[in-house]
């Protein structure tokens, strides 16, 4: 169950008490305030807070006052401008904050990108709950032969059977063992002195859940989108990266529209691939041995003609 009731009743009480403010406000993003977005079986992603919008990037680039503008028309195509040669500084000035529930070994992955700040859940503290994230059998598959940090095939039905058993076999024994180190009584009743939390945890296998508020400014959030949301990311947390999308797109939309076409549906060559496509477009003839590219590279190249 990605949300409790109580934090249901949280949110609730949250979104019927709202205040007057004098600051810049997104009405896409008040709609998203608070309210979790389910992602995986256990998991979600809901807005805390934001600061700014698509104006507020206009009005950095500008170094301009109040709105500073001469019509929405003119910042997007601003937006598109800084967007397209790689500005950086109009957007940092923009932030969103998240609350985050997911699996540990997403969170690993996820905590790489060091430009936020972060605060989790601390184990050493809490007790953690009894979740653990379990994959839909379509998205188990071998590894892949041509990415050795990839998925390749899907499992058979009866490989997937045999897979998910282990798994949730595994997390329910390495649980009921947490639970019996920390416990500070038997079965019986009898006091025990129960194990320190901060050392029980390590018991727990990585797709046990743990929750962070993750605070991003707008052109670190697009680099993270870059990575994650695209189509090579890892599944559990390209779904994450998706739900974020979601936010973005209606906090500030012309920004998220320029990344969608720039960054997300565009594709960056290299000199020699830029090459290759120009003497294609002469109407030769090119082959990988004949690009200069290796294998890799050119079978990359490939992709980003065939996706065009």
């Amino acid at each position: 169950m990605p949300v409790t009731p109580d934090q249901q009743a949280e949110i609730d009480a949250l979104r019927a008490t709202p205040r007057q403010t004098l600051r810049a406000v997104s009405e896409g993003a008040e709609k998203h305030l608070y309210t979790a977005q389910p992602v995986l079986d256990h998991g979600f992603v809901r807005l805390i807070d934001y600061m700014g919008d698509d104006a507020a990037i206009c009005q950095a680039a500008r170094v301009s006052y109040g709105k500073g503008t001469k019509s929405v028309q003119n910042d997007e195509g601003l937006i598109r401008y800084l967007m397209r040669h790689w500005h950086s500084t109009p957007f940092e000035m923009c932030e969103i904050k998240l609350h985050v529930k997911l699996p540990v070994f997403v969170a690993r992955q996820w905590i790489r990108h060091r430009t936020a700040n972060v605060n989790e859940y601390s184990a050493r503290y809490s007790i953690l709950d009894r979740e653990f994230y379990m994959p839909d059998p379509s998205q188990l598959a071998a590894q892949s032969t041509i990415n050795n940090q990839g998925r390749g095939a899907s499992l058979t039905p009866d490989e997937s059977a045999r897979v998910l058993d282990i798994l949730k076999g595994d997390a329910a024994q390495t649980y009921d063992h947490y639970a019996e180190m920390i416990a500070e009584e038997g079965p019986d009743g009898t006091p025990k002195q129960g194990l320190a939390r901060e050392l029980a945890r390590m018991n727990l296998p990585a797709n046990i859940y743990t929750q962070w508020y993750w605070k991003v400014d707008l052109h670190n959030l697009f680099h993270f989108l870059r990575l994650r949301a695209d189509a090579h990311a890892q599944y559990e947390i390209r779904v994450y990266a998706d739900a974020i999308c979601n936010i973005v797109a209606d906090w500030v939309p012309a920004a998220y529209n320029a990344f969608a076409d720039y960054r997300l549906g565009g594709a960056v060559l290299s000199a020699k691939g830029l090459a290759c496509l120009q003497r294609m477009l002469k109407g030769e003839e090119v082959t990988q041995e004949t690009s200069g590219m290796s294998k890799g590279e050119w079978r990359e190249f490939e992709s980003v003609l065939a996706s065009s």
